[in-house]
């Protein structure tokens, strides 16, 4: 599917300016076309080389993609460079913008999706590192949120063993309605067992829609093309797209309808 790019800015009520990027499918000669939202969060660097290929494959499967710049509090829309200065500045960056900015963040692209003539409504949310984070935030806080595939989510592992900024996304999980696909690399040190096993508890407690996929030997950022220091695996990042499109296919295109109110019951067969 063809797609096109452009961003739109809007203003915060912190003063500054949010750049969202937006990478829009397009059918030509049907002018009344419409497609859900998908909200990719990027990594701890802004929306790079990296994070915009990763849109706009999503974006060329049928869906409205916008990527938020979040660091508008400090930076401009420019992407953080993959070396040491890029690295501690969005490190440092995560910690010190406060909660109800991101919240902010998510509200305001979400809005912007959701009033496009061409979007149909539902909305889908994504992202890698501090991204995957943000995604499962935004399924927290916004019930528009239908489907959110989050990749290893660091910072939900680190706020929730109290190691971080208080953040209560883990402890709000019950919150969420849509259903959440979570990816994470059994060597990731960034997201240890302990976390993960964490993470996946307080969801099953909650009897949150999840599918929840554990990658054997993969490590943090396997999903990255570009400087990834040596951690970028191409063939299981096949694998966890084509589960990251499954949900939102599933969830964000088709037509349900009301629920018939029956339980469902599973019978006790082979």
């Amino acid at each position: 599917m063809l797609i096109e790019d452009s961003y739109y800015d809007v203003k915060t009520s912190y003063g500054t300016t949010m750049r969202i990027f937006v990478f829009h499918p397009k059918v030509p000669n049907y002018p009344n076309v419409k497609f859900p939202g998908v909200v990719v969060y990027s990594e701890i660097y802004q929306v790079t080389g990296p994070v915009a290929r990763f849109a706009r494959d999503i974006a060329g499967q049928g869906f409205i993609v916008a990527c938020p710049s979040i660091y508008h509090n400090f930076e401009g829309p420019e992407a953080l460079a993959y070396d040491d200065v890029g690295t501690d500045k969005g490190n440092k960056y995560k910690i010190e913008k406060e909660l109800a900015s991101y919240d902010e963040d998510n509200k305001l692209t979400i809005d912007y999706l959701t009033l496009l003539p061409t979007c149909n409504g539902l909305i889908g949310a994504t992202g890698m590192c501090l991204g995957g984070h943000l995604a499962f935030r935004s399924a927290v806080t916004d019930q528009r949120v239908k489907a959110a595939t989050c990749f290893f989510a660091t910072d939900i592992h680190i706020h929730a063993l109290g190691k971080g900024k208080n953040d209560d996304s883990l402890e709000r999980c019950g919150d969420i309605t849509g259903e959440l696909v979570m990816v994470f690399g059994d060597k990731d040190n960034h997201v240890p067992l302990e976390g993960r096993d964490l993470i996946r508890s307080r969801l099953r407690q909650n009897n949150i829609a999840m599918t929840f996929i554990e990658i054997n030997d993969a490590q943090h950022a396997f999903v990255r093309d570009e400087l990834s220091k040596g951690r970028y695996d191409p063939a299981v990042t096949k694998l966890c797209f084509d589960w990251m499109l499954e949900l939102f296919t599933r969830k964000l295109k088709l037509e349900y309808g009301q629920h018939d109110g029956q339980n469902r019951v599973i019978e006790n067969v082979c």
